[in-house]
């Protein structure tokens, strides 16, 4: 009888580990390049996203196959620059919206304006001292809110605004009287009421005057009486472009973040 010594099984156990950990390496690779092969399919369609997808999912889970690894950053590397070349060429194209824009707002600040702002040249409140209005504001983040403003011999002590024609309508959210943005003050028998809708209180009031300034708007100040107003063309004219100059800036910003994210990966 032929007996296997310790050490002889020792020396099969130790080439049978060495021959699965060849073959699981070599599955390993290939697994690794089928992802790889994969990314590049995905890329000559135009699929971005999920080349990118397939060149992270490499790294997650064969971190040791330095070869494909290092062919996948180099793939990686490419996709990034033309997405980057292509988000360059919006941001020119937005920058060339925001200098056609801007044209229409004259741009101030002052010592208590933390943002440049900009106020639209058909709504200069100089010239309307003495009338009842809406008001857009808007700065250089893009940050667009309203306000009511009011001149008139009695109180209103309004709330907010409902702006209508017809059977379509939007409301503000109610701003409390004493509340810091409903501001109350008078000159000899005159009153001023200004109600600022910040933080998205106007409620799509915005949006709305925009999308139907062709429409004959008007009004209704909200308060213990009520108060009419019909919107001027110019007053809509100032929503629309306060509301494309604020979509464009926020835009701009959007893209110079993904531009310089991506500059960090090329």
């Amino acid at each position: 009888m032929r007996y296997v010594t310790r050490k002889t099984i020792s020396i099969f156990l130790l080439s049978g580990l060495c021959v699965a950990g060849i073959s699981c390496g070599k599955f390993k690779k290939k697994l690794a390049s089928e992802r790889l092969s994969l990314a590049s399919e995905f890329c000559q369609k135009g699929d971005s996203t999920g080349a990118l997808l397939q060149l992270d999912s490499i790294k997650i889970l064969y971190p040791e196959e330095f070869q494909v690894l290092t062919e996948a950053e180099i793939l990686g590397k490419k996709i990034n620059s033309e997405i980057m070349y292509r988000k360059q060429d919006q941001l020119d194209t937005m920058l060339a919206r925001i200098e056609r824009l801007e044209k229409k707002f004259d741009v101030e600040k002052t010592e208590f304006d933390r943002f440049a702002q900009y106020i639209h040249k058909r709504q200069n409140s100089e010239r309307r001292w003495n009338k009842s209005y809406i008001q857009f504001h808007l700065d250089e983040r893009g940050d667009l809110y309203m306000s009511s403003n009011y001149y008139g011999k009695e109180w209103l002590d309004h709330t907010g605004i409902r702006v209508y024609d017809g059977e379509i309508q939007a409301k503000t959210e109610e701003i409390p009287v004493g509340d810091v943005n409903n501001h109350h003050s008078d000159f000899m028998e005159t009153h001023w009421e200004k109600v600022s809708y910040r933080d998205g209180k106007d409620n799509g009031v915005i949006r709305f005057i925009a999308e139907h300034a062709d429409r004959n708007l008007k009004a209704v100040y909200l308060g213990k009486r009520l108060y009419f107003i019909i919107l001027e063309d110019y007053d809509k004219q100032a929503a629309k472009d306060a509301l494309a100059l604020s979509e464009a800036l926020k835009n701009k910003t959007r893209l110079e973040k993904e531009i310089k994210a991506l500059q960090s990966k090329i």
